[in-house]
């Protein structure tokens, strides 16, 4: 007879909110480096960019960017976490449901739009500790450039500059939002992960996440301690 292994379940519960906090946070992250009127960062260029011709939401559009990138990335051999999927879910979900609710406003004046701007990015960075920390996988963007560095052999700044370049000329030509914002972003963001990173105390090379195939031989049914004795 299997019993269910309790503790690990305890554990992946006891990660949940912090995964979930950590992505409610970036979508409003998200919503302030759009409303700032400045211009987006990469991504954020491409989404909105691919909302100007298609009925799609923000929320959506990014639902549907990242379920495309865990295919092609799964196609490489990296296998995504549960984290992965949550963000491309959630984000997309929490982006929409926060702008239903109509609560952020562009500044009118550029002293505002720079203090959203630059509100946005600190709250990304923290958005990305909290998400992150618990282990359960990156988010599908990372989970994409690290397949291609495997796939091709290059290193990591290669790869992830051509793929931020090839998003923002495309987000570019389909009407994104670019700016002196986009620079603000590209250039400050990973400075404000790496704060929040050091203030949290969180080690990037500490620890190994946990993907889908991973956690589930860890949750499944383990043999009971009479089994174990026997």
């Amino acid at each position: 007879m299997k019993t269910t292994n309790i503790n690990q379940w305890f554990l992946l519960m006891k990660k949940l909110p912090s995964l979930f906090f950590g992505l409610l946070l970036y979508s409003f992250g998200v919503l302030l480096m759009r409303d700032a009127g400045l211009g987006m960062n990469p991504w954020g260029v491409f989404h909105m960019g691919v909302t100007n011709h298609t009925p799609l939401t923000l929320g959506q559009v990014t639902q549907i960017t990242g379920l495309v990138i865990l295919t092609v990335s799964t196609l490489l051999k990296i296998v995504p976490g549960l984290g992965s999927i949550c963000n491309m879910l959630f984000i997309g979900f929490f982006v929409d449901s926060i702008d239903r609710l109509n609560i952020l406003a562009t500044p009118t004046s550029l002293a505002g739009k720079l203090l959203m701007l630059v509100m946005g990015v600190l709250i990304t960075g923290w958005a990305t500790y909290f998400y992150l920390r618990v282990r359960l996988g990156a988010g599908p963007r990372d989970g994409l450039m690290e397949g291609l560095v495997k796939a091709t052999g290059k290193p990591v700044w290669l790869i992830r500059g051509i793929i931020e370049f090839v998003i923002l000329i495309v987000g570019f030509f389909l009407g994104g939002p670019v700016g002196i914002g986009t620079l603000i972003t590209a250039t400050t963001i990973g400075f404000s992960v790496a704060i929040a990173f050091k203030i949290g105390k969180y080690d990037t090379k500490g620890g190994v996440h946990t993907n889908c195939l991973q956690l589930y031989k860890q949750l499944k049914a383990t043999p009971s301690m009479k089994e174990q004795i026997q």
